[in-house]
């Protein structure tokens, strides 16, 4: 009959799912910034960033203002490897005067009750950081503010609503300062649901979700920054207080609502509002149980159809009647004396019937809850892309804690609706005063962390003053490179090329061009037409350069590079041709003409003996003659930088200048032959390869270099030289960071404080990685797993610090090179008298194309050092291939002209 009479409150694990897909969609809702508005689930962000590690430690004030009392905990957190904390609270009424009174009036009374418990402590004279527990919904802009959007659960105070409560307790705090010798800090506005999941955070890692079920109901859990459209930034996780017990207001629910439902809230303190959690939460349950058992009785089906004043009384039966009459092992003993308490003499029957009306009441309060918890967990289990899930929920509320059957019904329901989440309930202790203990705690090590972190990276952070000083020592440097009498000893070399025109169209034939400069080493075939249908063909092979060669001897290098040539030229069948050779050598040479180079000293790697001092030309003639198979036309030794600037001064005759960011980081640039000292003539213009890699090796950007820098330095084949190549080239960024990585974790910021034996390893953090884990489209997920991959089982606050620390490397080095490029423009412009330069600068390099801020930054940079130079960038086609064989072409075609 009760069965029949209740089926509406009775719900189908169907109805369930659809309540969760609807949950689901309303979470969707609050997060968006546009469709926040009109969401019944505000989803607040509570600007709780970070879940307790362990490391926490110290003395913290927790208050905790949202029940029938008014409490005060002193939280001792002590770091001895246990997770141990001690909590000392001390409870006080709630008085109605204060409750409906004023704004004044409560807060006065938070502030006398703190100090209360302070005198009573002896905690009087200490300065000490205090987390408020306000249990109301709050719009929050940062973690010690919050804004009341409406009070709930009896409290109608005035003056409060659109107010910030942490102003109001710190200015009554104010008051008490001089007179008592008070001195606290509020560092954080808490949840108590927020306050449930740290509480059981600290105990339990794996806790990411807060659930209240009590006088009111509520969740919380970490969600993915990049969903939160109400706070800036996409990084890391952030805390949300859904705020549930609106869901429904909108009419979401309506079709699960019953009449009684509607009764229960047309006599409430908040008409239409709250609904979800009319549903759910112990403050309803026991009167919506009345009004079923009242109309029951009206309708003759319970006690003889005579009603009693108790049925008739709002709020007679209360919660704790109904888990004391649910309690099955004490049969019918409880309900018939909770009955007949009320004058409603039952019969037998009537308390089984009265027993069955609280069992459906709080199991479909049980049924609803799973379904809402079921869709955050499905969700935080989507964000994280696993197909299966393993959580904590922490729980705290006393329908939770007190009802002999709900906790049981809750985790069935919930784990038959997630069968892909194994679920862990921890119930919380004190999770609402603890909780807003350990939020501080949490705050005030994160604002530690981040004062150390911060000092790590300030050398990093150039100032557009040390960036104008770098400028103008790079053109200082450029000068003495040019200068006969200084020359000698420049740092930066501004080498010769010897290349003296750039392109203009009228470029034909074949080519081969050889490229050596990292860990391959190309063969090409350029086929260049001119006239209207002007054209570059290219076909090309790739041959690898073993570490036994790269580091061996001269001759063994140059015979393999030999053999890789016969391979091409007999995969091309043109053995027998005798083509003009363009040789892109990527290190730095001495050049007398442009096809003699001698190396002046090994870059990137490279070691093989008996070649420096040697002319690099004269080794591949000889190893061609011993191999006695053919014979090719070496017109030009050609640097990749200069071969970058020759490739785009094909498509734009204004491209005077080519820069490399890639392994490594270099310059070249058309200069007046009057300024250069050390070649003869003073007519027309030479291509310079400054080899700036060098800059600072006399110790003039000494005082930029860090401590980081100095260790990738002594660590490199080459301890001493190229300097800036080193602050600024893909081959050295990764190092550079690994290096700061590991003193991080020294001073336990990183990883749990336990380095790796995969970080102990010089090159594991290439320069690849900076670029994937830089990129504004890379989750913090993948970020992790590149991290995993790399051996780091990094949480989600090292994934964050491991990024800041990518972008504040790479930042530097696009500074520094845009500082460097800027003296290079500037030269140019005085160079040519004008007030205001229009050039491009041909690029070339890995890190310049593939690293997702490195080109902007770069750009920036250039713009703000060299503002009356109106600087265009153009991406080059394989400077080293198609640049080497243009610049053979270029020079045929001046050779022949002399001839004329």
């Amino acid at each position: 009959q009760v069965d029949r009479y209740l089926y509406h409150l009775r719900l189908s694990d169907d109805v369930l799912l659809d309540v969760m897909a609807r949950f689901q969609a309303e979470m969707v809702k609050g997060l968006g910034r546009d469709t926040n508005p009109t969401a019944t689930v505000k989803m607040l962000p509570s600007f709780v960033r970070s879940l307790p590690d362990g490391s926490e430690k110290g003395d913290f004030l927790a208050v905790d203002l949202g029940g029938s009392q008014f409490r005060a905990h002193q939280v001792k957190v002590f770091d001895d490897g246990k997770q141990s904390s001690q909590l000392e609270s001390k409870f006080y009424p709630m008085p109605k005067e204060v409750t409906q009174g004023n704004s004044t009036e409560l807060f006065d009374y938070v502030a006398d009750c703190l100090l209360d418990f302070m005198e009573t402590k002896n905690l009087k004279h200490k300065k000490l950081p205090l987390g408020f527990t306000f249990s109301f919904p709050c719009k929050q802009t940062k973690l010690e503010e919050g804004v009341l959007l409406a009070w709930t659960k009896h409290f109608k105070v005035r003056g409060v609503q659109d107010t910030d409560v942490v102003t109001s307790l710190r200015k009554a705090l104010q008051k008490h300062k001089a007179s008592f010798d008070i001195d606290v800090d509020v560092l954080a506005l808490v949840n108590d649901t927020v306050g449930t999941m740290m509480t059981c955070g600290y105990d339990d890692r794996r806790c990411e979700v807060g659930l209240i079920i009590g006088t009111g109901t509520n969740a919380c859990y970490m969600e993915e920054m990049r969903h939160i459209d109400l706070v800036e930034g996409d990084e890391g996780r952030m805390c949300i207080n859904t705020e549930w017990g609106a869901f429904g207001d909108d009419g979401a629910l309506d079709d699960l609502r019953t009449e009684f439902d509607r009764e229960l809230d047309l006599g409430s303190l908040n008409p239409g509002k709250q609904l979800f959690e009319k549903m759910i939460s112990s403050l309803y349950l026991g009167e919506l149980v009345r009004l079923i058992l009242l109309k029951m009785t009206k309708e003759g089906l319970l006690f003889n159809g005579k009603v009693s004043t108790a049925l008739l009384t709002k709020g007679k039966i209360e919660m704790k009647h109904v888990s004391a009459m649910e309690k099955y092992k004490e049969g019918l003993s409880n309900t018939k004396e909770i009955l007949t308490e009320l004058s409603l003499f039952p019969s037998e029957e009537d308390c089984v019937a009265v027993q069955h009306v609280c069992t459906i009441v709080s199991f479909r309060s049980a049924n609803l809850c799973a379904a809402a918890l079921a869709a955050i967990l499905t969700r935080l289990r989507e964000n994280k892309k696993l197909l299966r899930m393993r959580t904590t929920v922490g729980i705290d509320g006393g329908l939770y804690k007190t009802h002999p059957q709900y906790a049981k019904r809750l985790h069935k329901v919930v784990r038959r609706l997630v069968p892909t989440c194994d679920v862990r309930f921890l119930l919380s202790v004190s999770g609402s005063g603890k909780g807003a203990a350990m939020v501080t705690a949490v705050a005030h090590r994160l604002a530690a962390q981040r004062s150390r972190i911060d000092a790590t990276l300030a050398p990093f952070l150039l100032s557009l003053g040390t960036l104008r000083e770098v400028r103008n020592k790079m053109r200082t440097e450029l000068e003495y490179g040019l200068k006969r009498e200084t020359q000698a000893k420049a740092t930066v070399k501004m080498l010769p090329t010897y290349v003296c025109g750039t392109p203009d169209g009228t470029e034909k034939g074949k080519f081969l061009a050889l490229d050596l400069g990292g860990t391959n080493f190309r063969v090409l075939l350029v086929k260049i037409k001119s006239g209207r249908r002007r054209s570059v063909q290219m076909y090309n092979k790739i041959f690898a350069i073993p570490l036994e060669i790269m580091q061996g001897t001269g001759e063994e290098l140059f015979d393999h590079i030999v053999q890789c040539i016969a391979d091409f030229l007999e995969y091309m069948g043109i053995k027998g041709a005798r083509l003009p050779l363009g040789f892109t050598f990527s290190f730095p040479c001495r050049q007398a003409s442009i096809d003699k180079g001698t190396l002046v000293g090994w870059t990137k790697g490279f070691k093989a003996t008996g070649c420096e001092g040697e002319d690099v030309v004269d080794m591949l003639r000889e190893a061609i003659r011993r191999r006695n198979e053919f014979d090719l036309d070496i017109v030009a030794v050609v640097n990749d930088t200069v071969g970058t600037m020759m490739t785009c001064g094909y498509e734009d005759p204004n491209c005077e200048i080519g820069l490399i960011a890639g392994t490594g980081s270099n310059v070249c640039y058309m200069e007046d032959m009057k300024n250069i000292e050390i070649v003869e003539g003073n007519e027309g213009k030479m291509c310079i390869n400054t080899e700036w890699g060098a800059f600072g090796d006399n110790g003039c950007i000494d005082n930029i270099r860090t401590k980081y820098d100095k260790e990738v330095d002594e660590g490199s084949l080459n301890p001493g030289k190229q300097r800036y190549e080193k602050m600024t080239s893909g081959m050295y960024l990764g190092e550079i960071v690994r290096q700061i990585l590991i003193d991080l974790t020294k001073q336990g910021l990183l990883f749990r404080g336990r380095i790796s034996e995969s970080l102990r390893k010089r090159g594991i953090f290439e320069t690849k990685f900076l670029s994937q884990i830089e990129s504004d489209r890379l989750a913090l997920l993948q970020v992790r797993r590149i991290l995993q991959q790399l051996g780091l089982d990094s949480t989600c606050e090292d994934s964050i610090i491991v990024k800041e620390v990518c972008g504040v490397v790479s930042k530097r080095a696009a500074r520094l090179c845009g500082a460097g490029l800027a003296a290079i423009v500037e030269k140019k412009r005085e160079n040519r008298g004008v007030e205001r330069l229009q050039i491009t600068v041909g690029v070339d390099g890995t890190l310049y194309k593939l690293h997702p801020h490195f080109s902007r930054v770069l750009r920036e940079t250039v713009k703000e050092l060299a503002p009356q130079c109106d600087v265009t960038f153009m991406l080059s086609e394989d400077g080293s291939g198609k640049g080497a064989a243009l610049i053979t072409a270029v020079a045929k075609r001046l050779h022949n002209v002399g001839q004329k």
